[in-house]
Parts: C-alpha cells; structure tokens; sequence
C-alpha cells in the first residue's frame, strides 16, 4: 500500500527517472511518420530536420510516409506508440481543421499527444492567372458581389485549409465564392491558368514559385500583415481586418513522453531552425522558421480548432 508519507519519494523517483531518460535518450532509432504525400512540404522540410537531427543525437532519424484515411493512420500510429520519444508525426496546419470537420476521430489532438515545437509556417495565397481581368483583391470582392455564385475559386479537399480560407471570405465579405475541389495544386494550376476557374487558394509553398515565374499573379496572402518573403503581396486582413492564417508544420509525440525528452528535442530543433543553410532552404520553399514551446503549440492547435469549427457549422460542411 502506498502511504502518504511515502508519496514524495515516489514523486522524487519518477523524476528521476524523467532525467535519467533524458540523459540517455535517444537509445535507438527515431522515426518521423509523414501523414501526407510523398515530396510535399512536410516530407522535405521532415526529411532535412531528421538530417540534422540524426548529426546531432547520433542515432539515425528516419522519415516514413502513412498518409493513409487523410494522415489519421499515421498520425494514431504514433498516439498508441510507446511513450519513449522515439516516435514522432509531423502535424500541419490542416491537422485542426480535420479535426474540427471529423470530430469523431480515433483520438483527440488536444489530449492524446504531447507537442514538441512547430517548425515553420506560410500564408496561403489568392492568386489569378496573369491574362485574369481581377485587378486586385478589392476587385475580386466586388466581381464576386456583383454576380453572386459566379465566381470560383480552386481548393484541395473538403474541409482543407484552402476551402476554409475561401469559406472565411465568404462570409466576412457577405460574397459567395464557389470552392471546386481538386486532387492536388497541379491539375487546379492547370484550370486557373486556362481560365475555367476564376482564381486559385492554394498554400504559399506552391504559389510563391507560380508566381515568381510569371504564371500566377498574386491579390492576397493570409499571413497577419506583410509576409517577409512576399513583402509586395498585400494581406487579405488589409481589406478584410480579424481573416488571417498561417498554415504550419509541428512535431508531436505520444502523450505521457518524459518532459525532459520533449524539452531536450525542442532544444535540438530550435539549434537547427536557426541554421543558415536551413532557414535558406525553408525560404525557397516560401517557409520562415517558426519555432515554439510545447504549450504554445498546443495553444495555436486549441484556437485552430474552435475557428475552423465555427466556419464548418457556419457554412454547413460535411466530411467527404
């Protein structure tokens, strides 16, 4: 039995054994489960901190792809793994917000996870094709106002970043967009470029090259005010104040993993986000690095959800 005079020594012991942990972690492997496609944002950005990583803590830091049911495979994988920080999944900023559309997911983000850091974040971006008669984004919303449930704009799936974003104008600009879903940025590129769809929501790893190359042109990103790596593309909060968002990438663990192993990688991270090869290479992809604390992760995830939650009930969407 345990008595109550013997409750802080069992405190001390398992503190201990926390800090013990941590001295001796990593004892094997590590695996970074990816829950989206192979190539995309969170796959090479994963694949360049394991890089480091592996350097760093001396044992090799993997990355597997499980993008299977839309990432909740991978992604429950690691919330029944062993609590030892040898397993981590990469979270993004589509996380909440499929959450918020599936609420009846095999787990909960806010209670079933522990999170490390997020890594780095981006806007998503309004864009046109170059020969669009939309001037500017202003414009954009009085087209829209002047022919209701005219105008489109291309999405990825349900419930995605990009359909919430265009969900979100919406209703704060009292217009009616029509979101048309595609499997992916290329095929969406495609019909915006060619005119049968009006505008393009896409995430800023994708557009800022289109762009760039003259085969999109920009009307408003997300982020809340300038963008450092798009300072000439106007906020969509300057027109429209309270809409902005910045999509991101975090690495979580599965709960109950020793603080002193979440601290220890949250440490490591931060070291390797402020590396200069490493911030170059975020930012041709349109990234800047945006490391935080455990609790500032799982705070930014909390507000996601209670966000996209009020957009889905507003606009009536449902799951696929």
């Amino acid at each position: 039995m345990i008595t109550p005079a013997r409750l802080p020594f069992i405190a001390a012991a398992l503190i201990c054994a926390g800090a013990a942990s941590a001295q001796t972690w990593p004892e094997r492997q590590i695996t970074i489960t990816v829950v989206t496609a192979a190539g995309g944002s969170p796959d090479t950005v994963g694949r360049m901190i394991a890089a480091k990583l592996t350097e760093r803590l001396g044992k090799p830091v993997v990355v597997e792809i499980n993008a299977a049911g839309a990432g909740i495979a991978g992604t429950l994988g690691v919330v029944r793994s062993q609590p030892d920080g040898h397993n981590m999944v990469i979270l993004t900023g589509g996380t909440p917000s499929q959450q918020a559309l599936r609420p009846k997911q095999p787990y909960d983000l806010t209670t079933d996870l522990a999170m490390v850091t997020t890594l780095c974040a981006y806007p998503m971006v309004v864009s046109v094709s170059p020969k669009s008669p939309i001037k500017d984004f202003k414009d954009l919303i009085a087209r829209a106002k002047a022919n209701p449930g005219k105008l489109t704009y291309s999405m990825n799936a349900i419930g995605s970043l990009h359909h919430l974003l265009g969900e979100w104008i919406n209703i704060e600009a009292g217009i009616d967009m029509q979101g048309i879903p595609y499997r992916g940025s290329p095929p969406a590129f495609m019909d915006v470029s060619s005119g049968r769809v009006d505008l393009m929501i896409d995430t800023g790893t994708f557009s800022f090259g289109q762009i760039a190359q003259g085969q999109l042109r920009a009307l408003a990103q997300s982020a809340p005010g300038k963008y450092a790596l798009a300072p000439d593309v106007p906020a969509v909060s300057d027109t429209l104040p309270g809409v902005n968002m910045m999509s991101w990438l975090g690495f979580a663990m599965a709960k109950n993993t020793p603080r002193p192993v979440i601290d220890r990688l949250n440490t490591e991270v931060r070291a390797i986000l402020e590396m200069d090869d490493i911030k170059n290479r975020l930012a041709e992809m349109g990234n800047v690095p945006m490391p935080s604390s455990p609790d500032e992760m799982l705070g930014r995830i909390k507000t996601e959800l209670a966000q996209w939650k009020k957009i889905i009930d507003a606009k009536g969407i449902k799951a696929e």
